[in-house]
């Protein structure tokens, strides 16, 4: 991992938190709630994906930053940033009945 890949992911994690939040308005954080969740989920969402991939026989092949590469990183970060986001979201709801 480099760190081009790692702010790809924190990057799309913060966009994938506020579309998210966008979305789902009963579950949204405010944007700088939405934003931090989704760097945050967005890293691990990366990571986890990162990890998941290389393990593939097709993707030991491919090395570098290619446009495979990239759209797997935001797909990865995008989705970690939304999850957490919902997860963070539904916890805070949760606390405040």
């Amino acid at each position: 991992m480099d760190i081009v890949t790692l702010l790809i992911q924190l990057a799309s994690g913060a966009a994938g938190g506020n579309i998210a939040g966008s979305l789902l308005k009963s579950l949204s954080l405010g944007t700088l709630g939405n934003s931090l969740a989704g760097i945050i989920g967005g890293g691990i969402g990366g990571q986890v994906l990162e990890r998941l991939i290389a393990h593939a026989p097709v993707a030991a092949t491919a090395s570098g930053l290619d446009i495979g590469t990239i759209v797997s990183q935001v797909a990865g970060g995008g989705v970690g940033g939304g999850l957490l986001m919902i997860i963070v979201g539904i916890l805070r709801k949760a606390f405040t009945k």
